[in-house]
């Protein structure tokens, strides 16, 4: 008899078992166990009835949140940097251009290579780590060129380039003139 009251019993919460048990607690603080999950309950946890255990579903909701929160907020900064290097490159761009323009129309003051571009792509060793000062540097370099061609001395540039003595703080240039002179400039007297 009593082995088959235990084999009753074992049929009765054998669907209980595989389903998940859901405590309920309402506004008024009634407590309440039930087979789906708690709708609008100040309390809701999952209990396992083959462990014990239990979850704080609503916990588990604020984690699902901030975890999402996060995620869109990753994807946002990303967004936003991908903005920032396209509008790093485009004025770089306009710079390169800009100096290339200047050498074709002087050709007697600027040789052809005179002020090769670094362009973002195919940045050297040297020149990386002052990435995000890269339109800053090309419109020195420029403007390097054509203080060193104020100076009497100097008839045609021949190179105009950031110095080893740069700092991303503090830029240096160096420009070399045909008649074997170098000049050099920091980026506060340009």
């Amino acid at each position: 008899m009593m082995r088959k009251s235990l084999i009753l019993a074992m049929c009765m919460l054998a669907p209980y078992s595989l389903a998940g048990v859901y405590k309920c607690k309402d506004q008024s603080g009634m407590t309440k166990y039930q087979s789906t999950p708690c709708e609008t309950e100040t309390e809701a946890f999952e209990i396992n009835v083959n462990t014990g255990s239990k979850v704080d579903l609503e916990e588990q909701q604020r984690q699902r949140e901030l975890v999402l929160q996060q995620q869109q907020q990753l994807q946002q900064n990303e967004m936003l940097q991908q903005q920032r290097q396209q509008l790093l490159r485009q004025q770089v761009l306009a710079e390169i251009e800009k100096t290339q323009s200047v050498i074709r129309s002087n050709p007697a003051q600027y040789s052809a290579f005179a002020i090769p571009p670094y362009h973002p792509d195919k940045l050297s060793n040297f020149v990386k780590p002052f990435e995000q000062r890269l339109p800053e540097i090309e419109k020195m370099r420029r403007l390097a060129a054509q203080k060193a061609l104020q100076l009497d001395a100097c008839d045609r540039v021949e190179a105009s380039q950031l110095h080893r003595k740069s700092r991303l703080k503090q830029l240096h240039f160096q420009v070399d003139c045909s008649d074997g002179e170098s000049y050099f400039f920091e980026e506060t007297e340009l």
